[in-house]
């Protein structure tokens, strides 16, 4: 099939987006590609489609289990075979997977970075034959991405075994800086960039200094009809806020990573079929939720960095009509920004003592536990070893960035089962043990597919068809697995730690000094420019969050919070900036009286220069003595 009746046959589309194609024909005429699209820009299409215009598996390397699951459960809705490998895995589990992709009964195998290191993956790519390399939210594979993870530095090492396949790398977010460095540290064989501009020119961006957060809320929400995601930063507010906008008669949920798997799944879809109108929420919220007609994303807490407030503002607008990214923030917000950064980074003496805690809470022997999971509670934790909370989840999620453990937040992982015995073994085991020979028929006729595969299944529904009780079917599969006629994984809502490596002795847990002191002084970096983005006043915010992104030579977008006040002064850009060149290197140099200025700016009309000075007194660009003498700031 082509590339377009595959985009026909299974999404149903006629065309590709701008850039899709190209992106597409450029790995399948075996080119390492970078693909820089915005949220919501179609970026799994890239791989998907010529994943399946070519004999063999496509390889994707995620770093979210989550989306791993939804891109997976998304694709088999599809009528496509994909699979995804993490950590915590069944052993049985991980080896049918694996050997499916061998046999070529799977096009696209999902995979932590993790997983690239372990033995069995490392054989199973030798008998697999891998038709593209991809690695997704590539921006984690570069030291000066805002989401830089060690084990992603792994995936080069893979190469010289698929010496002919090429890698697609994808993003939704990177300066100039990293996309150079992601195709260094994924080793192109010659550097090639498809990027679409980050403009979104339906997309107004507003940033309001205001005390009074939930009454401009109120407002915003009043004004602008139509789906919305409000999001904070603490779980406890998401509840709060979304009460106070039940009370102001507004459809309002809350959604957090704290929440049960059942909950947080119901809540989505409530908000995705617009039973419910807004949503509020931690960043938890909007990872692989595609819904094109949000209308409004209110920011009501200062995010850690750009990145991640594009990306999350990016949610608004996607079926490119009229949307807007409201930033509400207040200077206590900004103190608040710089104390949480503090705490996201906590002394490596701290990082070690959690780490030790968790070896002794899980009473896990020194040189044991690889990809054993755990559940984990980290409140009774915390309390046994008297960490405050939030250090201790800082310090996991240091843990986890680094490659030692996996934190997961509970997602749901309904029960499976597999019938792993042999027929024949299996045949006599039901002649010599018939008390459970009925119960086997029943599990066999109920589950097709049990005997080659893990089959998601309810508990409660076997039982029924069993005539028996919950607790005595259990009982039964329990019986089963200990006698290895099957496996039995329990589903599971709780959150896990899982170990990425051995438990190690805390004196050979290296976390490099250097290391620790280049991610936060990036991460300050990326917060204070942050935080100049919230306060600037002078600089239209499409502008400012372009330029940050390496598109320097745009348009004022005359619609945000900035151009709104600048259109109050009727100049066009050029009138503007042209008086700005002159007066701004005058005004560093000396203060100068408005005369002075005037003349400078001369042959522009005075009205215009005495405009273009008024507005940027009134923004707090210059300001004006007791000598009536103006200075830049």
């Amino acid at each position: 099939m082509t590339i377009h009746q595959i985009l026909l046959k299974y999404w149903g589309f006629s065309s590709f987006r701008p850039l899709q194609e190209e992106i597409i024909q450029s790995v399948l005429d075996g080119r390492d590609t970078l693909a820089l699209l915005p949220t919501g820009g179609g970026k799994s299409l890239c791989f998907q489609v010529p994943a399946l215009a070519r004999d063999g598996v496509c390889l994707v390397i995620s770093p979210l289990i989550a989306l791993m699951k939804d891109q997976v459960d998304n694709l088999k809705k599809r009528g496509i075979p994909a699979a995804a490998l993490h950590s915590g895995m069944h052993p049985d589990e991980i080896r049918i997977i694996l050997d499916n992709c061998c046999f070529g009964k799977t096009k696209l195998l999902y995979i932590s970075p993790e997983r690239l290191t372990t033995g069995n993956m490392r054989e199973a790519m030798k008998r697999m034959k891998i038709n593209l390399l991809v690695v997704d939210e590539a921006h984690c594979v570069s030291q000066w991405g805002y989401d830089f993870r060690p084990p992603y530095l792994q995936i080069a090492s893979i190469r010289p075994m698929i010496p002919d396949i090429p890698v697609m790398a994808l993003t939704a977010t990177a300066t100039p800086k990293v996309v150079a460095d992601i195709q260094r540290k994924l080793a192109f064989r010659k550097e090639l960039v498809f990027q679409k501009s980050f403009e979104r020119k339906n997309l107004t961006y507003l940033v309001l200094k205001e005390e009074d957060k939930l009454k401009r809320l109120i407002k915003i929400l009043g004004k602008v009809k139509g789906p919305g995601i409000v999001y904070v930063r603490n779980r406890r507010n998401t509840k709060e806020i979304a009460e106070h906008l039940q009370k102001n008669n507004i459809s309002a949920d809350f959604y957090h990573a704290g929440l049960d798997p059942k909950t947080r799944d119901r809540r989505q879809a409530a908000w995705i079929s617009e039973e419910k109108r807004i949503i509020v929420s931690t960043n938890a919220f909007g990872m692989g939720i595609d819904k094109p007609n949000v209308r409004v994303v209110v920011h009501l807490d200062l995010p850690d960095s750009i990145e991640a407030y594009f990306q999350e503002a990016g949610r608004g607008g996607r079926d490119e009509k009229r949307a807007y990214a409201v930033l509400l923030y207040e200077k206590a917000d900004i103190l608040d920004s710089r104390h949480n950064l503090v705490l996201s980074y906590p002394e490596l003496k701290i990082i070690r003592d959690v780490y030790q805690g968790l070896g002794n809470y899980f009473q896990l022997p020194v040189g044991m536990g690889k990809d054993v999971k755990f559940d984990f509670d980290l409140a009774a934790f915390s309390e046994q070893y008297k960490f405050q909370p939030v250090i201790v989840y800082n310090c996991l999620k240091f843990l986890e960035k680094e490659g030692f453990i996996m934190l997961s937040e509970g997602l749901h992982h309904p029960s499976k089962i597999f019938i792993k015995a042999p027929k024949e073994e299996l045949y006599r085991f039901q002649v010599e043990h018939e008390q459970f020979d009925h119960f086997i028929k029943i599990m066999l006729r109920s589950y097709s597919g049990i005997l080659s595969d893990f089959i998601s299944f309810n508990e409660a529904e076997l039982a029924r068809r069993s005539n028996l009780t919950l607790e005595k079917t259990v009982n039964i599969l329990k019986h089963l697995a200990k006698l290895q006629i099957l496996d039995y994984l329990p589903q599971s809502d709780k959150p896990q730690i899982i170990y990425l490596q051995e438990r190690l002795d805390t004196r050979d847990l290296t976390i490099s000094p250097e290391n620790y002191k280049d991610r936060l002084k990036d991460a300050e970096k990326r917060l204070e420019t942050m935080i100049g983005y919230a306060e600037g006043t002078n600089r239209c915010r499409s502008q400012a969050l372009l330029a940050y992104f390496g598109e320097c030579d745009t348009k004022r977008c005359g619609k945000c919070d900035v151009c709104i006040e600048r259109n109050k002064i009727n100049l066009n850009e050029m009138e503007f900036n042209n008086i700005v060149e002159v007066i701004k290197p005058l005004l560093k140099t000396r203060p100068s009286t408005l005369d002075e200025l005037v003349a400078a700016a001369h042959p522009v009309n005075e009205d215009k220069v005495i405009r273009a000075i008024q507005w940027l007194t009134d923004n707090e660009k210059i300001s004006v003595d007791r000598e009536r003498k103006y200075k830049w700031h």
